[in-house]
């Protein structure tokens, strides 16, 4: 390279940094206005291509030089999250809580399971794992639903339960991303809620009702039965069992969960009006509360094999 090119090339570099420096103080106005702190790169490209003119950055200055000063010279971070089946990572403006962050990772997440039940204040517990679901777009299975015996459901429960190894360990917690099944976002809603710093975080979360049918389908992801069963009484006065019927309708699981949800609402003491409406559901098969129980018990009412001393 000729030194008059070199020149010329240092000069742009300078020119192009001039710019951006000059524009730095409406560009910070800019995204503190933004209604969502936590950002993709692709939505900043578009912002830099929308207001490039207005900041009057040269045409030549990239997306990436764009981030890269702004992580420099602003509040703009950068957050990673190494998951096994896809790595996810966004920028996040300012000081914002982990589970606004989470939630930006990605198109309308939600958190489920354990999380939920936390938010809900569904356990006396301080869990360490976050649980997060996709909902992602499902094809009709092979398996007809009408096919399914006694034997299908005595071998399945009888092996271990199906856990996802899409987890991360993140800022002390075991952080999950499940992969969920298209329901249509049912019963799932926004709620504002205060996490375990006391900041506030608008929430996308399954309902009282969703979580506890959810927790019933996969302990595992619950801490176990005997928390499932604690949620489902700290619901009491706070659950529509009507909706929560409703909505287990729809859902239309294979697998009988209707008689491992009886059997918590009994031993909740629930009222028997609310039992009853379970139990309009008609038993066909013996069940499991939930997979690879060593000893159990079985009770007779609802069909349902639980563990010895529950």
């Amino acid at each position: 390279m000729l030194p008059d090119e070199i020149s010329n090339l240092n000069w742009k570099i300078w020119m192009n940094r001039s710019r951006i420096q000059i524009a730095k103080q409406d560009i910070v106005s800019y995204f503190d206005e933004l209604p969502n702190p936590v950002l993709k790169l692709k939505e900043i490209r578009t912002i830099l291509s929308d207001q490039r003119a207005f900041w009057r950055l040269a045409q030549n200055t990239t997306g990436e030089q764009f981030i890269g000063f702004l992580v420099k010279h602003s509040k703009l971070k950068l957050f990673e999250f190494p998951f096994p089946q896809r790595a996810e990572k966004c920028y996040v403006w300012g000081d914002v809580p982990l589970l606004t962050i989470l939630l930006g990772l990605k198109k309308e997440l939600h958190f489920s399971h354990y999380t939920a039940m936390r938010i809900h204040g569904l356990t006396e517990q301080s869990p360490t794992s976050i649980y997060l679901t996709d909902e992602r777009k499902s094809y009709p299975s092979s398996f007809e639903r009408d096919k399914l015996g006694q034997a299908e459901i005595d071998h399945a429960f009888k092996q271990a339960p199906k856990v996802s190894n899409n987890m991360i360990e993140y800022a002390g917690k075991k952080i999950y991303l499940l992969n969920g099944v298209d329901t249509g976002h049912l019963g799932i809603i926004t709620k504002q809620v205060n996490d375990d710093t006391g900041k506030e975080v608008h929430a996308r979360i399954t309902s009282v009702e969703r979580t506890l049918i959810d927790i019933t389908v996969r302990p595992i992801y619950a801490g176990g039965v005997f928390e499932v069963a604690k949620a489902f009484e700290l619901a009491k006065g706070n659950v529509s069992i009507n909706k929560l019927v409703s909505m287990l309708l729809k859902l239309n699981y294979a697998y009988p969960y209707h008689q491992a949800i009886g059997q918590y609402l009994e031993r909740a003491a629930y009222k028997p009006s609310q039992i009853d409406l379970i139990r309009r559901i008609p038993i066909e098969h013996d069940f499991y509360l939930t997979h690879e129980m060593s000893e159990t018990r079985y009770s007779k009412d609802w069909r349902l094999f639980v563990p010895k001393g529950f």
